[in-house]
């Protein structure tokens, strides 16, 4: 369009959460005249302000989202918000941006936030017919128009639906809306006792000016009467002179006003009283300066301290993850050999009890009825006396006294030495067949 130099705001808000009440749109004919400009004539209601970036839009009817218009313009914003005449308003679409087809169209009023405030009611753009022309159609035409008429009626239950949860929400709004003007009505009462504590510390200060100019005219007579004592006063001057010059040491505006004093030497002696006032004051800003200093000493101790102990104790977890990574280090290099070594007693073992098994099956029967509980049978129970000497983790242990009890059937049957798995850091034994018990026990070092 010409007169729309940027697209207007949308978004993808869906219909059931436009209020559609907001804006009225009034005098919507059924249809227009292709070729001629169209005016559309909307309400605002009372609850309604319009923005700058509002505008108003052709949509063809079924339209889901505000970002599927056709055409649009930019609303005009009343001068007087308050008038009632201005809440008729009107804006006009040029011939040659309106729709060329017989669709049904209808007017939406967005806001610059891409809500819809209002929507017409569906008109279409066709040329005038006489009254008197005979329309035929078919049964499929009517069908269709009837099938038409039930998806229309289906969307205005829909739309019903709609308005009823809308209504219920705005009930949600106005129950709300009570509950604000209550907590509202609290603050107004908070703020009108807030308002009488201040006029009541307001007369309080004003009765205290009221004092002060008392006494200020007490010391403007007692100041006419100090004249006479002028040259008396001049040594103590000159000493309160040096005092100032004291405190306010370093200070360089300080130190013009007190040659400022100095040469308004005169000026000086009429007001000698709130020169008093003002070294006091001078006083006690340097006393609580010194106190502000002591302060801070103390607090950046206290952080030097913090920082000390933070620091100590950086130190101390850097020796412990030093020390836990020097023990992961040994205790992988512990495994890695227990898993080689293992790995080469279990080959080893399976080659002999192989070619045990096939020279005498006979010898292992006892065994084999005491551990009938495994699928593949003991994996040491064939191994002979000779091969013990030559695994580096095996050895029998001489001082158990758990394997002599458990394993001594097995001794008296065959004459196969017990063999025993060494722990490879407290130098424990364990038999060889309670390898779980050795797993475990090993394991519970590296905790």
């Amino acid at each position: 369009m010409a007169e729309t130099v940027e697209d207007p705001p949308t978004s993808a808000v869906l219909l059931d959460h436009c209020d559609f009440s907001q804006v009225i749109f009034t005098r919507v004919e059924k249809f227009y005249v292709p070729g001629g400009d169209v005016t559309c004539y909307y309400t605002l209601t009372q609850r309604f302000i319009p923005r700058r970036k509002d505008w108003i839009g052709i949509f063809r009817v079924g339209w889901k989202t505000t970002r599927e218009y056709y055409t649009f313009m930019w609303v005009t914003l009343p001068a007087d918000l308050n008038s009632k005449s201005t809440k008729q308003q009107e804006v006009q679409f040029k011939a040659y941006y309106l729709p060329k087809d017989d669709e049904y169209y209808q007017f939406c009023y967005v806001d610059q936030d891409g809500v819809v405030r209002g929507a017409s009611i569906p008109f279409q753009f066709r040329p005038e017919s006489e009254e008197d022309i005979l329309v035929v159609t078919t049964q499929s035409e009517v069908e269709e128009i009837e099938q038409q008429n039930n998806e229309l009626c289906k969307e205005n239950q829909e739309l019903r639906n709609s308005c009823v949860g809308l209504q219920k929400q705005n009930a949600d709004v106005q129950a709300a809306l009570q509950k604000k003007q209550e907590e509202l009505e609290t603050l107004k009462c908070i703020n009108q006792k807030l308002e009488q504590e201040v006029k009541a510390q307001k007369d309080s200060w004003e009765t205290e000016l009221l004092q002060l100019k008392e006494q200020n005219h007490k010391l403007s007579s007692e100041n006419e009467k100090l004249g006479v004592r002028v040259d008396q006063l001049q040594a103590q001057l000159s000493t309160q002179e040096k005092e100032m010059e004291r405190l306010v040491q370093g200070d360089q505006d300080k130190t013009e006003q007190l040659e400022h004093l100095k040469k308004e030497n005169n000026q000086l002696f009429l007001s000698l009283t709130e020169q008093r006032e003002h070294q006091n004051k001078l006083e006690q800003t340097v006393m609580e300066l010194r106190l502000k200093e002591v302060v801070a000493a103390k607090e950046e101790q206290e952080l030097m301290d913090q920082n000390l102990n933070l620091s100590k104790r950086l130190s101390e977890n850097k020796i412990t993850c030093n020390v836990l990574q020097r023990e992961k280090e040994r205790m992988e290099r512990e495994n890695d050999l227990l898993k080689r070594e293992n790995s080469k007693l279990m080959s080893y073992m399976g080659l002999d009890f192989d070619s045990l098994t096939c020279q005498a099956p006979t010898s292992d029967q006892g065994a084999t009825g005491q551990n009938s509980r495994l699928v593949y049978g003991n994996p040491y129970a064939g191994i002979q006396e000779s091969s013990s000497p030559s695994l580096p983790s095996i050895k029998k242990c001489p001082k158990s006294d758990f394997a002599d009890d458990t394993f001594d059937h097995t001794s008296k049957d065959q004459p196969i030495q017990t063999l025993y798995l060494n722990c490879p850091i407290c130098d424990k034994s364990f038999p060889a067949k309670g390898k779980q018990i050795f797993e475990d026990h090993v394991f519970c070092h590296s905790l």
